[in-house]
């Protein structure tokens, strides 16, 4: 995802530092190309031999090296990048910045960058809650620069409150959105995900294999490509991507009424959940307990959401997802014209890397102009930006379609 990006991460002194090198990783993992700048108190907490190592490119800490100068330079630092990442960052380094101190490396390259510039804050509670310290970080938040704003949790010095580090994954997720195109800009959107689980008894359900990492991957890239969305989902272990309002439930009417709270203002409408056709017609107030001879459970139909989305669809678009194991494509073409939908994604969850509890998938896209595209294995992030490319040619044909 982060394929040719040049990133400069820039390391200040606090003991958040050793997350650095987890950063590292993760930004390395995902295809980017990381130079690291360190503050002179920030080699206290790390060493820059760990992250010139998990980087593969020399740790720059000094503006007056001559070797360091010579290979890379604080000005092709600045020029390079595509963005700049401080983290942590220090009350102390928010003040140079807000203030336009250039002292060291760090606050030079960052005066003299044109890049993006991400600012996750990490300190003691009651200094990040300090008034001077809140009034540099909105300066330069109105100055554009984007903030990744600290956690609550127990801090090294003994508290507990809002200025622990953010982790490194949500760094690096806000990494990979400051540098998506804002293409889904304007756009809400409603995305479900995950099972349903209807009621047996106070300690049974039906459910299904589903684990929601379809569904999440849609509401996060959506999130990284400009759109606000709105996540609803039945139970996972997953957790909600940054920036998205999400609803937990479990049965399908509560999934239904969930999306019907908010589909008035949608634009586009993402059912990836696998929501249950039947739920139990009784629910018994108690456990049932073992007996003799079989156990009967009469089961009813649940609302088919999105066949009712679908006969009060307007301008919206709408996706639908169809698992299934045989006459793939035959089985999704009709679900596409019976609800009415824009686009349907279909897979068969036999195959090996498709379908549940995997981080990659294997898709056919039919949309509603007959289109079928038969995508080869990628990671669900990678389907979803797909979907999306195709959701944007096809609200570009709109006015044409509509005429035929």
């Amino acid at each position: 995802m982060l394929t040719g990006k040049n990133i400069v991460l820039g390391v200040t002194g606090g003991i958040a530092a050793y997350k650095a090198a987890e950063i590292v990783r993760l930004l390395v993992k995902d295809g980017a190309t990381v130079r690291v700048i360190m503050s002179k108190n920030a080699q206290q907490f790390i060493t820059p031999l760990t992250l010139q190592t998990l980087s593969g490119n020399p740790v720059s800490t000094d503006t007056f090296s001559l070797t360091q100068e010579s290979e890379i330079g604080h000005i092709r630092l600045a020029d390079t990048a595509d963005l700049v990442v401080i983290a942590p960052a220090t009350a102390n380094i928010i003040a140079k910045l807000a203030h336009g101190q250039a002292d060291d490396l760090l606050t030079t390259v960052l005066l003299a960058t044109t890049a993006p510039i991400l600012i996750a804050p990490a300190m003691n509670v009651h200094m990040y809650a300090h008034p001077l310290v809140q009034e540099n970080l909105r300066k330069l938040a109105s100055l554009g620069y984007g903030l990744i704003e600290p956690v609550e949790g127990f801090l090294a010095c003994g508290y507990e409150g809002k200025g622990r580090l953010a982790e490194p994954e949500d760094i690096v997720e806000e990494v990979r959105t400051a540098l998506t195109p804002k293409d889904l800009q304007g756009e809400r959107i409603i995305v479900t995900a995950g099972p349903n689980a209807e009621p047996i008894d106070p300690v049974r359900f039906i459910t299904n294999r589903s684990t929601g990492k379809m569904g999440f991957a849609m509401a996060r890239v959506a999130r990284r490509r400009g759109a606000e969305v709105t996540l609803v989902s039945g139970p996972t272990a997953l957790t909600p991507p940054r920036g998205v309002r999400f609803y937990a439930v479990r049965t399908a009417r509560e999934m239904q009424q969930a999306v019907l709270q908010h589909y008035s203002q949608a634009t586009m409408v993402i059912s990836a959940a696998a929501i249950a056709d039947y739920r139990p017609a009784h629910v018994a107030p108690q456990k049932i307990k073992k007996g003799e001879g079989k156990l009967v459970i009469e089961l009813i139909r649940n609302p088919d959401i999105l066949a009712d989305l679908g006969q009060q669809k307007g301008n919206r678009l709408l996706v639908g997802f169809a698992t299934e194991t045989e006459d793939v494509l035959e089985n999704a073409a009709r679900k596409l014209r019976n609800k009415n939908l824009d686009l349907i994604v279909a897979n068969d969850v036999t195959q090996e890397g498709a379908g549940f509890a995997v981080d990659t998938n294997i898709v056919t896209l039919i949309d509603r102009t007959g289109q079928v595209e038969a995508l080869p294995r990628l990671s669900k992030d990678e389907v979803a930006h797909v979907v999306y490319d195709r959701l944007l040619a096809l609200r570009a044909k709109l006015p044409e379609l509509e005429k035929q």
